[in-house]
């Protein structure tokens, strides 16, 4: 891949490993905080897209975020409940901007 490098030079760039161990390029585009968990909201990022669009209106992807020691893992939100409340919580903080 021949970007990889100057991808994850960016500070807003993440690898992630996808579900079938495919490595997927991610925009970090802002961190929410619900009820003491953080949660991000991604927008995935193409292999040859560079520089990265910061105003391309891309689908967000809304990940949970889990610390643990130094590190951060992002898992997928399973509960509908859990996802609905986060989604909640983004469209009000949209409407108040």
């Amino acid at each position: 891949m021949k970007n990889e490098k100057e991808l994850l030079e960016k500070p807003d760039i993440i690898k992630v490993i996808g579900e079938h161990d495919e490595e997927i390029f991610m925009k970090l585009q802002e961190i929410v905080n619900v009820n003491d968990q953080d949660y991000a909201l991604l927008s995935i990022v193409e292999e040859d897209t560079l520089p990265v669009d910061d105003e391309a209106d891309d689908e967000i992807i809304i990940m949970k975020m889990v610390k643990k020691d130094d590190e951060c893992t992002f898992e997928i939100i399973e509960s509908d409940e859990e996802f609905n409340m986060v989604a909640q919580a983004i469209t009000d903080d949209d409407e108040e901007e």
